[in-house]
């Protein structure tokens, strides 16, 4: 029997160096792809408006060809015109998921708030004996290539971006394949929460490194330093760069701690059960906040369903209203209430349980009965079932 494999596309990100006419050129083309999507946006915006008409990619990129003609927009022609485009399609994939209503109407684009970046196609780049030469440029970027792309693939589009921090980045999509880890009779349930960040079905414990928290003196520090700056003075860029380094900082190790977690319950596990949580209501518990965002939550889930994908195991996330915490994982009698304090609770049945660990077990159960029965694991949004807030409930499983 052959080992199973996928094609998926991957995006492998490296840091890198520009020189500073390379620097220059990079900066004036986000400068100009985030004009041009504003000035479409705004197009768009008017003819719907005015008119009731949706206007097209076609008709947004008829336009750029004007644009460039004119006094005001010259300078448009003066960078590669591959990214330009690119965005023009990057806005129309927006407003298909506006259409579609799995996103919000697209905003435009800010200098100071949004991220500085372009992405270029094969066009308008060159792959060479480890080299990438983008257009408009004389020399290949000096990336430090921290690993090595899959032998054999070619990069199809290289986005790149620079961010608060003032650090270069560029993202380079292969289309490569994944072989899949052998099967496993390994099943498990995960219960997120803040002191304990996972807590598996097994009985294990995963502690929250709290990476915001760990950071967060240093943080005020330079954040004091940042308002005593007079605004438009150069000291107060270089304060400003200062903060950007540190929520960089705390970034780079969350995003790098949540990797190994679910690279780790992707290789041990073939079915993993999750519980689905709608994390952006729960921010809107001001006493929380800080602590779910620090969490990372929605990263985790985002991060274990596509490395599933590629690896051939299978994730099940549970309707966010079952009762996981009040039902006891022995007898499955269900409690009338469960406080936030009560770590540890008795049943009527003898069994003495922690809360997170019954709340796993649970989470597992009900996932593996769904799968069994074919049944859908779509969660229920209403809120009526209950009788009770939706962010209450929610912010109930979200501390267990």
């Amino acid at each position: 029997m052959g080992i199973a494999r996928t094609q998926v596309k991957r995006a492998y990100k490296y840091r890198f160096y520009p020189t500073g006419e390379q620097a220059e050129e990079l900066s004036r083309t986000f400068g100009c792809v985030r004009k041009v999507y504003n000035l479409a946006l705004d197009a768009r915006t008017r003819a719907w408006r005015a008119e009731k008409r949706r206007v097209s990619y076609a008709q947004t990129s008829a336009m750029l060809t004007e644009w460039k003609k004119t006094d005001d927009l010259a300078f448009l022609a003066a960078v590669s015109s591959v990214p330009l485009q690119q965005c023009l399609r990057h806005l129309q994939s927006a407003f298909t998921s506006f259409f579609e209503q799995r996103a919000g109407y697209p905003r435009f684009k800010s200098r100071k708030k949004s991220r500085a970046s372009a992405e270029y196609t094969r066009s308008a780049f060159r792959y060479r004996d480890g080299q990438l030469t983008l257009a408009k440029m004389r020399e290949p970027l000096n990336i430090v290539w921290s690993r090595p792309l899959p032998e054999g693939t070619a990069p199809s589009t290289v986005t790149v971006s620079r961010d608060s921090a003032n650090r270069w980045f560029v993202s380079i999509l292969v289309e490569t394949s994944t072989e899949h880890h052998a099967l496993t009779g390994q099943v498990v349930g995960v219960d997120t929460g803040i002191t304990s960040l996972l807590t598996l079905s097994n009985g294990e414990k995963i502690v929250n490194p709290k990476q915001e928290k760990r950071e967060r003196d240093r943080l005020a520090k330079a954040q004091r330093n940042l308002a005593r700056k007079q605004k438009g003075s150069a000291n107060r860029e270089k304060a400003r760069r200062k903060v950007a380094r540190v929520h960089a900082s705390i970034t780079d190790r969350r995003r790098d701690h949540l990797h190994k977690l679910t690279t780790r319950l992707v290789r041990e596990n073939q079915v993993v059960v999750i519980e689905d949580l709608t994390v952006r209501n729960m921010l809107k518990n001001r006493t929380l906040a800080r602590a779910i965002s620090d969490a990372s939550w929605s990263e985790f889930r985002s991060m274990l369903e596509y490395k599933a994908q590629w690896y051939g195991r299978q994730v099940i996330a549970v309707d966010r209203w079952f009762p996981s915490s009040k039902a006891c994982s022995s007898c499955g009698a269900l409690q009338d209430s469960m406080p936030l304090n009560a770590r540890v609770w008795t049943c009527d049945c003898g069994a003495i349980h922690d809360r997170d660990i019954n709340a796993a077990k649970n989470i597992l159960a009900a996932g593996l009965a769904v799968s069994a029965c074919g049944a859908g694991v779509r969660p229920q949004r209403e809120s009526s079932r209950t009788g009770r807030p939706a962010v209450k409930q929610e912010l109930s499983g979200a501390s267990r």
